[in-house]
């Protein structure tokens, strides 16, 4: 089978930065090459065009037209004779694309099947973060969801609150995200650990910088992912602050790209949350700005506690990735936290803006290394068992192939 995949990013060097989206279409793919099919990555949004080959896959880079109120037409209409021309040269036999701004809404391929996977659009997103929705964003989605030929979603919660906020009746196939387990795992754990120390004040860095890194035994708390509001960003602050107060050594470690907020129009989410920690948690604060995908890795390795405060997701591939590395999670327990995690069993679920509630759970992990093994080693089983790639391309392989069948 030949898959091809249609995305707004997609994590490499040439085509540039890449969020959640880039990081399961990757994940997926591989997955699928696994299995002995092919894959090929449209990625729009490009400021050259090119074709490329990435470990298997190849990957396109795609210009968007540009002219001043057309340019998203012009574009769909770009897209769709590519789309066309590979499918006649029998290089692709089925479209996937995401459900973010709805791209495939006005793209009407002659005869390849188009499928969209919920990943949360731009509706769903400003839903879940109580902020108005641009009417052209959400036009566009709705209509791509009703025009496509099969449906997926990463999670129910994000099926049943997308049929909820278009006022549709669809079904939807729920696969979720996964990753790669024998990279995230707990090999070579105490090697990465060797001969690393903490520094004793504040670190503020960027790629180039010094990465703090912590030690065994320290109590290092690691948030990793986009600083932005819709992830709690903002909330945990208060937690860590009330942390702090019950425990002075405790260490908190961000991971992540700054991200403007859009609410209140900041350009840095970063500096907003560094207003909202006492001087006293500040002082144990590092954030190591973004870095390389194999230092994710790294970081995970040297922390106590993963937290992922968020009030927006979909299924989060962060999440996974702690779970896969028996990481103790304290995490959000909205929506589609428990098809993840079922509360004291992989990890503590509290909602986020409980935030002494939230700060006891870590502390309660922090004073308690057999409830963190307990948590770390369910936690990797059920990431092994349900989020493998393996797994989930064999789920997506046979929902393809019912699709193309179908078409």
């Amino acid at each position: 089978m030949k898959i091809a995949f249609l995305t707004p990013e997609y994590p490499h060097p040439i085509t540039g930065s890449s969020g959640g989206i880039g990081t399961s279409i990757k994940n997926l793919a591989i997955g699928l090459l696994q299995q002995g099919h092919s894959v090929r990555v449209l990625v729009y949004g490009q400021k050259e065009e090119g074709v490329f080959d990435d470990t298997g896959i190849t990957i396109q880079q795609i210009k968007n037209v540009k002219l001043k109120g057309l340019s998203w037409w012009l574009t769909r209409k770009k897209l769709e004779c590519i789309v066309n021309q590979l499918y006649a040269n029998q290089e692709i036999d089925l479209v996937e694309a995401p459900d973010w701004t709805g791209i495939t809404s006005f793209i009407q391929p002659r005869k390849c099947p188009i499928v969209i996977r919920l990943n949360g659009s731009d509706t769903y997103f400003c839903h879940l973060d109580h902020r108005p929705v641009k009417w052209m964003n959400k036009f566009h989605e709705r209509r791509a969801l009703k025009k496509a030929d099969g449906l997926l979603s990463v999670s129910q919660f994000t099926a049943d609150l997308t049929n909820k906020v278009f006022g549709l009746h669809k079904k939807f196939t729920i696969i979720p995200n996964s990753i790669d387990v024998d990279f995230f795992n707990v090999n070579g754990k105490n090697n990465d650990q060797q001969n690393l120390s903490i520094s004793s004040s504040p670190v503020i860095a960027r790629n180039e910088a010094i990465l703090w890194r912590g030690v065994v035994g320290e109590d290092i708390i690691l948030y990793f992912g986009s600083l932005i509001r819709k992830k709690g960003l903002l909330e945990l602050p208060f937690i860590f602050n009330a942390v702090i107060e019950k425990n002075r050594e405790a260490k908190l470690v961000l991971v992540g790209k700054d991200v403007p907020d859009i609410v209140s129009g900041l350009h840095s989410t970063w500096q907003m949350m560094q207003e909202l920690f006492t001087p006293e948690a500040m002082q144990n604060v590092s954030y190591l700005g973004s870095v390389p995908y194999p230092e994710i890795k790294k970081q995970i390795d040297l922390a106590t506690v993963c937290v992922f405060p968020s009030f927006a997701e979909a299924l989060p591939v962060s999440w996974i990735e702690a779970m896969a590395i028996q990481k103790a999670v304290v995490a959000s327990d909205i929506g589609w936290a428990k098809e993840i995690i079922t509360d004291g069993v992989e990890g503590f679920l509290v909602h986020p803006k409980e935030h002494h509630q939230y700060a006891n759970r870590i502390l309660e992990l922090l004073e308690n290394s057999e409830l963190q093994q307990k948590f770390g080693i369910a936690a990797r089983k059920k990431i092994v068992n349900t989020f493998s790639i393996e797994i989930v391309a064999k789920q997506s392989l046979l929902f393809y192939e019912g699709i193309i069948k179908s078409k």
